[in-house]
């Protein structure tokens, strides 16, 4: 059986994992494997971790790293960006650290700054040249760690999409977790489980348990009328329910802001987002676009916070127009 798990209702995919020659002791029968145990997986290793990556078109070309969403999320449901391969760019994309099909890590080495670095030790690994332009397309919280990367380091970026991040900074983040039902349960939900983890397994780095459990919860976030106007499911591989802990009590608890130095970055950038995310909007678009010195934003019509992956008809011209006009 092909091991891409997709947003399933409960009952298939418990099912799947309870099979009578399936133990949940063995690794990969909860949960696919990760580059640690998968020798087939592509990956690279760099700033102590190994990422499961994939590339597409010529490396002597301008660089797109794509950024996928979560955090604890993977690049599976955006993958129809390597469309972009065939337009002269570079197309990067790897799940993040912890994330995807990623190495595992403990809860307490994670922070902003690492993941960070993440970024930049992958565009070193990748890059051909000193002068190869690097582009940065991230959605949802991936869009918030282009935001983050920016505000580090305005003069490494030359063009920027995003793609409806959830706040760049705690104040927009609470704001939008409010307003979205689908986000704040994905953070309680996953806070939940983490904690009882701790009892019925016996720690709070079981990653496969705890993984498998956060992607019994999806179907939540396109169930009918939900607020981030999500048609259906999408695939994923696996989630990394530590990463998501983490980073969510990092952001709780000592807050973060990605927006000092953005004024700084005079490139225009893009912002993004869905006509049926109510959560979102133009008018929360217009609030974080307004951190920049220039930047368009567009609707995508009848699509909501998936647009990527459900809308990717509309997403790439508008996409494309941006990058070739930098």
């Amino acid at each position: 059986m092909k091991k891409y798990l997709y947003a399933l209702p409960l009952l298939a995919l418990s099912l799947w994992a309870c099979e009578a020659d399936r133990s949940t002791t063995e690794e990969g029968n909860l949960v696919p494997l990760t580059v640690e145990d998968d020798p087939s997986l592509p990956v690279i290793a760099v700033n102590g971790t190994q990422l499961h990556t994939e590339t597409f078109g010529n490396p002597a070309h301008p660089m797109l790293v794509f950024l996928h969403g979560g955090p604890g999320g993977d690049y599976l449901n955006g993958m129809q960006v390597k469309a972009l391969a065939n337009d002269g760019y570079y197309v990067i994309f790897y799940d993040q650290r912890g994330s995807g099909l990623s190495k595992r890590h403990d809860k307490e080495t994670y922070s902003i700054q690492l993941m960070i670095d993440d970024l930049t030790a992958v565009i070193q690994h990748y890059r051909t040249s000193a002068d190869q332009r690097v582009f940065l397309f991230g959605h949802s919280w991936g869009a918030m760690l282009t935001a983050a990367y920016i505000n580090a380091y305005p003069d490494r970026v030359d063009g920027a999409i995003f793609a409806e991040a959830g706040g760049f900074n705690k104040e927009l983040l609470d704001e939008y977790g409010a307003a979205s039902r689908n986000f704040k349960l994905l953070t309680e939900v996953a806070n939940d489980i983490f904690y009882m983890d701790q009892f019925v397994t016996g720690g709070e780095n079981d990653h496969a348990v705890l993984d498998y459990k956060l992607s019994l919860i999806t179907p939540f976030a396109y169930h009918d009328d939900n607020d981030e106007g999500v048609e259906g499911p999408s695939p994923f591989n696996r989630f990394g329910a530590v990463t998501l802990n983490s980073l969510s009590d990092i952001a709780e608890n000592e807050g973060f802001d990605f927006t000092p130095n953005l004024d700084q970055y005079t490139t225009k950038v893009l912002f993004l987002y869905g006509e049926l995310n109510r959560s979102y909007g133009l008018d929360f678009a217009q609030r974080e676009a307004a951190f920049f010195p220039n930047a368009d934003i567009v609707q995508i019509d009848d699509t909501g916070h998936e647009m990527i992956y459900f809308q990717w008809e509309q997403v790439y011209p508008v996409v494309l127009d941006y990058l070739n006009s930098l």
